[in-house]
């Protein structure tokens, strides 16, 4: 019987001052399971991926993950999570295989360049590992996004707006990893593009009246 993981947020709230993003959301996530966060622009949803992935607070509420029902303690759920968004930095002077490889010895991992290159193959970007990055179109920069945030197998991988620059091959590159990802792990989606919710089993809207 493999590993099993889950997730749960409990009244999750986030203020700034007295600007109010969103309040008391909760949910839970098990194997397989994506969940879709939807909302007008400025609502949240970026800001609750990252609570999640334990690089912002929440002003309030509580988020356990857990593996095997133990829960993983706070500063080593970092290990366990893959994020892809807008606001992740690529080194523009290194090509797309050193940036990946960059992400991989951040994370601790021990991966050769035929590892590499299966995991730009998988992000479409065959022939482009020796590249600089800033000659990488926008499109090809987020598809490096999705890549890095997939070198660990993260069971939990949070997705903000994954479809980004994308044309219709690259939404395809992401229909494929989320899912891959059911197969072994949790996903979430931030996004208001009906093809990438449309992924998900579930949504919640941070869209207030």
């Amino acid at each position: 019987m493999g590993t099993t993981y889950s997730l749960k947020v409990e009244g999750l709230g986030k203020h700034y001052a007295s600007t109010l993003l969103f309040k008391n959301i909760s949910f839970s996530l098990s194997c397989g399971d994506v969940l879709a966060i939807t909302g007008w622009n400025g609502s949240g949803k970026s800001t609750l991926l990252r609570i999640i992935a334990g690089l912002t607070s929440a002003s309030t509420g509580q988020i356990s993950l857990t593996k095997d029902n133990t829960a993983i303690p706070k500063t080593d759920r970092r290990r366990y999570i893959g994020l892809a968004a807008p606001a992740i930095s690529l080194y523009d002077e290194l090509t797309g295989l050193e940036n990946l490889a960059f992400f991989c010895k951040v994370r601790g991992l021990l991966r050769d360049r035929s590892g590499h290159l299966e995991m730009l193959a998988e992000a479409g970007l065959t022939g482009q590992a020796d590249k600089p990055c800033r000659e990488y179109s926008s499109g090809m920069k987020q598809r490096l996004k999705l890549a890095q945030a997939l070198v660990h197998a993260p069971p939990l991988l949070l997705l903000d707006e994954p479809g980004a620059n994308l044309d219709s091959k690259g939404f395809k590159i992401v229909e494929r990893i989320v899912h891959k990802q059911r197969g072994s792990g949790m996903t979430i989606i931030a996004s208001n593009d009906g093809r990438e919710v449309a992924y998900a089993d579930r949504t919640i809207n941070l869209s207030r009246d």
